[in-house]
């Protein structure tokens, strides 16, 4: 098939709109130069694009957010097929269904949303995009009390390699629907997902709750402590890091190693005062900055330290416990961290996710390709700088830390947040050696040819 069908705008190297159109969140594959980039008007245009490239035996990148900490969205030489134009946004309140097209960002989601005092459960920085954070699992400050993004997600259109335009839901194509929620963009271009959507105040508490480091043992080992108890409407976030210069934050810490609690919660009103009192009873905190906020401005209240165009570094994995082992390695690792490249914005980020509730709890492992059997906690660290000259400085820092941190840490994990580590972890990280055959055998029949193999990718049978 022909591009001359295509409705959308083409760009190649040379042309003047092509660097800002080539532009991903992660700089650390800028140099890679698409062959040729094809932002989609509509669904039409995607198949259009499928089909052209199957005509050619050729492979298909796939941009959508384009926060993927792999860079894989803009591969050197490809055909990338652009979604970002695809924001449609329907929203039914009296079913509670949310349609989304695959080039919403979170954002734009909450927005959209919240008028109708509802949520879908998702990432924490609003320029992520809806379709890869949801067909990687998405997790977030709902996530204890919602489940993780693709337990909410009722169905979803695709685009094949073989050129239909299928619907995967329970009932239609059940193989591709399990393995589209977890599985990454391994299975065909997502081109719009519809949710079931849940109540959410408006307004909820949201802040940070920062004690001094040499506080972080004592206090990670309460939270610890307490976890069992926590309100499903709590998230909160122990994030080991150099303290940004907040102002209720004593000036001698601005920029100094610090264990900041990051807090969410969305239940009660008139619980709000004992939960935060809670968390920060668990030592003699700096301050403490937590405060009514719209929902919306919760959920991006990250943005700030996650700008696009800078260079990421990602590793993650699941804790089964937080024992004092682990509190030690983070601790240790956060004081010796580099200094930021480009303060006040730091450069290294631990974070330990409080799991449990609905995310933990409320979903059977085999139920979704996501897997989250046998963890309470998330450990994620970020490293983001700007100039290339620093690269082996953060990401030897982070390979550091990750190798101390490599003997509690789970097999299984969350494949958005942490940069590939090659076939052996992906053949742990969705999970049992069943789920990954299954992954396997699907990938196998929705994409043969590996069409679709810029990404976390999973090879098919021969």
């Amino acid at each position: 098939m022909s591009l001359t069908d295509f409705r959308g705008e083409l760009f190649r190297p040379g042309d003047p709109g092509y660097p800002a159109a080539r532009e991903i969140f992660n700089t650390r594959t800028a140099g890679a130069t698409p062959a040729l980039i094809a932002r989609a008007k509509d669904a039409a245009d995607v198949l259009t694009l499928v089909r052209h490239a199957a005509e050619r035996g050729s492979p298909l990148a796939v941009r959508a957010g384009g926060h993927g900490v792999d860079g894989t969205a803009m591969p050197d030489g490809a055909l990338v097929a652009d979604l970002t134009g695809l924001t449609r946004i329907e929203v039914d309140p009296a079913t509670g269904r949310a349609t989304l097209g695959a080039g919403v960002l979170l954002g734009q989601m909450d927005a959209a949303l919240v008028e109708h005092g509802l949520v879908v459960p998702s990432g924490t920085v609003s320029s992520t995009g809806i379709a890869g954070l949801t067909l990687g699992g998405g997790i977030g400050y709902q996530m204890r009390r919602y489940g993780a993004t693709v337990d909410s997600l009722l169905s979803a259109e695709v685009i094949t390699a073989d050129g239909r335009v299928v619907t995967a839901s329970p009932t239609e194509h059940p193989d591709l629907f399990w393995a589209l929620r977890g599985g990454g963009g391994n299975f065909g271009v997502v081109t719009e997902l519809t949710f079931e959507a849940h109540p959410v105040p408006r307004e909820v508490a949201a802040g940070f709750i920062p004690f001094p480091l040499d506080q972080a043992p004592g206090v990670l080992a309460g939270l610890r402590d307490r976890l069992a108890g926590l309100p499903r409407e709590l998230a909160v976030v122990g994030a080991l890091t150099a303290c940004p210069p907040l102002p209720p934050v004593p000036p001698e810490l601005h920029g100094a190693p610090v264990l900041m609690l990051v807090v969410v919660y969305s239940g009660a009103a008139n619980r709000t005062d004992g939960v935060v009192g809670a968390l920060a009873g668990l030592g003699r905190p700096a301050a403490v900055a937590v405060a009514p906020v719209p929902w919306p401005a919760a959920n991006r209240m990250l943005d700030v330290i996650a700008p696009p165009g800078r260079r990421y570094y990602s590793k993650g994995g699941y804790l089964a416990t937080l024992d004092d082992e682990v509190i030690d390695i983070v601790v240790r690792h956060t004081a010796a961290a580099p200094p930021p490249a480009s303060p006040p914005l730091p450069s290294t980020v631990q974070n330990l996710w409080a799991m449990g509730g609905a995310i933990s709890d409320d979903h059977a492992e085999d139920a979704t390709a996501f897997s989250r059997e046998g963890t309470r906690w998330l450990w994620e660290t970020v490293t983001e700088w700007d100039d290339p000259a620093d690269d082996a400085t953060f990401t030897g820092w982070l390979d550091g830390v990750r190798a101390d941190l490599k003997p509690h840490l789970r097999s299984n994990g969350y494949v958005n947040l942490t940069t590939d580590d090659g076939p052996g972890w992906r053949r742990g990280v969705w999970g049992s050696p069943a789920k990954y055959a299954r992954l396997v055998t699907a990938k196998t029949e929705w994409d043969p040819h590996n069409m679709f193999r810029h990404n976390k990718n999973i090879t098919p049978q021969p």
